[in-house]
């Protein structure tokens, strides 16, 4: 089993338990308690679980926020989630082949697109897609794959080999964190793999981060700060953040 998958199904198990011993992990998942050790450290320093004796917990701030439902997410910051999908639709041309992500940011973009004509958008999120399922001038193309319940995303092998065939003139996306050093990165591993297809798939890349998203960082990159082209956030960034943006190259606008 790889490193990320292992991972990822550490997290899995202690989505679930919210609790699990070494012993246990090594158990499940047929490997040494040195490498279920060293798979705890370094998830620990990512912030992603908690060191406790003889195992691992899920903190409580992930248990709150990694996997709070999408529709809870979807009422967070709102009104900056709208100020920054206001600011995306300007990138967007009739006939044109976009990627858009699961995220809870680009649901605010979506109302947006009825402006536009001959779409085609390629999603892995669930929700996106049935809002988008009465245009009729649009060819909406949902990934297959895994269904993440709570997310209503859908991750794994089957939706990247749907986009082997298929290129997009632009991807709109937001990530779990974001920092200059690190990129966009996530925190489930499978999602993280998809959205490097997506990305590379994809002649430009938007990334949509309200303030809250930006100077953190989660497990996994899926695109470097080099491959954006474009970061739209909201006028509640601190300026700190703006400033090292501003300073690495990336051309950032801000909504209001």
């Amino acid at each position: 089993m790889l490193s990320h998958t292992r991972k990822n199904k550490i997290l899995e198990i202690l989505k679930r338990h919210k609790q699990i011993s070494t012993q246990e992990l090594e158990k499940q998942l047929s490997v040494s308690g040195a490498t279920i050790r060293n798979d705890l450290t370094q998830l620990e320093e990512k912030g992603l679980i908690k060191r406790i004796h003889g195992g691992a917990v899920l903190p409580e701030r992930e248990s709150k926020n990694s996997f709070r439902s999408f529709h809870k997410r979807s009422e967070k910051n709102v009104e900056e989630k709208k100020a920054i999908g206001k600011v995306a639709k300007n990138y967007i041309e009739n006939g044109q082949t976009i990627i858009l992500d699961a995220s809870s940011t680009v649901l605010y973009l979506l109302p947006y697109l009825t402006q536009y004509e001959k779409l085609t958008v390629i999603t892995n999120g669930i929700y996106t897609a049935l809002e988008l399922k009465n245009e009729e001038d649009f060819n909406v193309i949902l990934l297959g794959g895994i269904v993440r319940p709570k997310s209503g995303s859908v991750e794994g092998l089957i939706g990247s080999c749907m986009l082997n065939d298929i290129s997009a003139n632009l991807m709109i996306t937001s990530a779990h964190g974001f920092n200059v050093k690190n990129g966009l990165t996530d925190f489930n591993f499978y999602e993280v793999e998809l959205k490097k297809k997506m990305v590379e798939k994809s002649d430009r890349l938007i990334a949509v981060l309200d303030h809250t998203k930006i100077g953190h960082t989660s497990a996994a990159q899926f695109a470097s700060s080099s491959e954006i082209d474009l970061l739209i956030t909201d006028s509640q960034i601190n300026d700190k953040d703006l400033k090292e943006i501003k300073d690495s190259g990336i051309e950032i606008i801000i909504g209001k």
